[in-house]
């Protein structure tokens, strides 16, 4: 149960900073994606949240890695990339990651990132900005449709989850390791 004292936190209003990630951040970061992009919230992720995602991304496009700051602390991150498709004049960004501290929802962080994203996409050129999510998720997809996304398309993910076909091949090797030490 909420006390009183947590709802006035969670009202108050914050100033919040969004500046460019930079290499101190990175673990920050990491652990906080860690914690908001689950296999058990998000089973089927296309995309594993893993420490390189997040390195190959700073790496290859630091300048479309941003995070958001209150009271000196890392409260949320925006990470993407823009693309290019041969035999086209068009440019694309894909906004990859966006991720809030579930306590600092509703304080606007993931508006402020994303504008900040948005704008990096219109001087980088970006014609047509590309994001995704699992259709359940409900609060991203109202998230989205406010910050003017539309045309939303399906798209099947298929997953094979392959821990049994791996834990017989553990105990094959683990038998034959035993069969040749009797051997001797």
């Amino acid at each position: 149960m909420k006390s009183a004292e947590d709802s006035e936190d969670k009202n108050r209003k914050v100033y919040v900073a969004v500046r460019p990630m930079d290499i101190d951040d990175l673990a920050t970061v990491f652990h906080l994606g860690e914690r908001l992009f689950t296999a058990k919230e998000v089973p089927n992720l296309y995309r594993t949240w893993d420490d390189f995602e997040v390195i190959d991304l700073f790496h290859s496009d630091s300048e479309f890695c941003l995070v958001a700051e209150a009271d000196d602390r890392i409260v949320g991150f925006a990470l993407g990339t823009t693309l290019t498709k041969s035999r086209s004049a068009w440019k694309y960004g894909h906004l990859f990651w966006l991720g809030v501290d579930p306590d600092h929802h509703g304080q606007g962080i993931a508006s402020k990132l994303f504008h900040r994203f948005r704008d990096l996409m219109i001087a980088e050129g970006v014609r047509i900005l590309l994001v995704d999510t699992e259709a359940d998720n409900l609060p991203a997809l109202h998230f989205f449709r406010k910050m003017g996304f539309g045309n939303p398309q399906e798209h099947i993910y298929l997953s094979l989850n392959l821990d049994p076909q791996l834990r017989q091949l553990r105990e094959r090797k683990a038998t034959s390791r035993y069969r040749l030490h009797d051997e001797e």
